[in-house]
């Protein structure tokens, strides 16, 4: 008996609208060669995708162009993001928590790419960027990227039988880089923009607005944002930057805390978003290709304060103290404290 595909309600939904739309649009506008399936971009009807100089009089577009695909290997690309990425988050946060999710890195995206392009045309008098079609999920897949990041940092994905192996957390960067390069060598800036829009909504969303419940054992409260310290926006970006980008990024904040934009996290957030990002990792949380559950990395990993110790207490709560990170194959552990540099154990 051929095994049962389970996909969540929403996760589903959003798979089944992406094929509908992706397939209507190439019905209203259809494909002038043999190989435009495969190649064709920027050809999208107004009332469907988002075209800046006619879709403004409809304003379900902003929603509905994530989920149309301009040829059939983004069309892939869009399902395996929804199946694998949609069914991973719906199943972690549940449905209507996902939803909001969606709404928020879809809309605001959307919003600012099509602000951009028209204050380009206002600049520039240049008609291309009213005549550009806004679409595809390039917002949802930077999103989705940014909250595995948050979820399951240490997660290694395997490609080519394990001869490339790279880490969940290095994807948001490896993903913005591509785009950035793609558009400039092949003048894709819609999709520049999409990307580093839904970078940005989706890690400031999780950063600082979204409530979620406590995962830590025995607490029934909820927690809004997340102040851990490996969730810092400079801890997306190669370990050289670090520095330099946390000083900037040191003074955007202060400069938000003082316009009374952003609310400070205090050093209780902050070790308290440490403990969270701990008890996530080995919480039971689904794995990415298996997600029935399980015990996640930290959950293979001794607590560096029980190993020293030979206490009893809980690895969730003993890591409030530290964060752990396994290193490579050797399993040795890594404690990163709060405004300090990672010292090896």
């Amino acid at each position: 008996m051929a095994p049962r595909i389970n996909i969540p309600p929403l996760t589903r939904f959003l798979l089944i609208t992406c094929i509908a739309l992706t397939i209507s649009n190439a019905i209203i506008r259809p494909y002038t060669d043999l190989q435009a399936p495969l190649t064709r971009i920027g050809v999208g009807a107004p009332y469907l995708s988002i075209v800046p100089g006619q879709s403004i009089i409809y304003p379900w577009v902003f929603f509905t162009a994530t989920l149309v695909e301009q040829n059939i290997f983004g069309l892939i690309i869009s399902g395996l993001t929804l199946f694998y990425g949609g069914r991973y988050l719906e199943r972690a946060w549940g449905s209507a928590e996902f939803g909001k999710f969606i709404l928020v890195t879809t809309l605001i995206p959307n919003l600012l790419t099509f602000g951009t392009l028209v204050s380009l045309f206002v600049l520039s008098r240049h008609d291309g960027f009213l005549t550009a079609t806004i679409s595809g999920a390039l917002p949802l897949q930077a999103s989705f990227l940014v909250s595995l990041k948050q979820l399951v940092p240490e997660h290694t994905v395997s490609l080519f039988r394990s001869l490339i192996r790279i880490r969940v957390k290095h994807f948001p960067a490896i993903f913005l880089l591509v785009n950035t390069i793609a558009a400039i060598v092949l003048g894709t800036y819609t999709a520049l923009l999409l990307s580093w829009y839904g970078f940005f909504t989706s890690w400031i969303y999780l950063r600082f607005f979204r409530v979620s419940p406590s995962t830590l054992e025995g607490q029934e409260t909820t927690v809004k944002g997340d102040a851990s310290d490996t969730f810092a926006f400079p801890f997306f970006f190669p370990e050289p930057i670090h520095t330099p980008l946390a000083a900037i990024c040191d003074r955007i904040y202060e400069a938000l805390v003082a316009m009374r934009v952003c609310t400070p996290f205090s050093a209780a957030d902050i070790e308290s978003g440490n403990a969270q990002a701990s008890a996530r990792s080995e919480g039971g949380l689904p794995s990415i290709m298996n997600p029935r559950g399980g015990r996640g990395w930290a959950g293979e990993t001794e607590c560096y304060w029980r190993k020293r110790t030979g206490t009893t207490t809980s690895s969730s709560s003993c890591c409030s103290r530290a964060i752990l990170i396994k290193s490579g194959t050797s399993g040795s552990c890594w404690t990163i404290g709060i405004g300090r540099n990672p010292v090896r154990t």
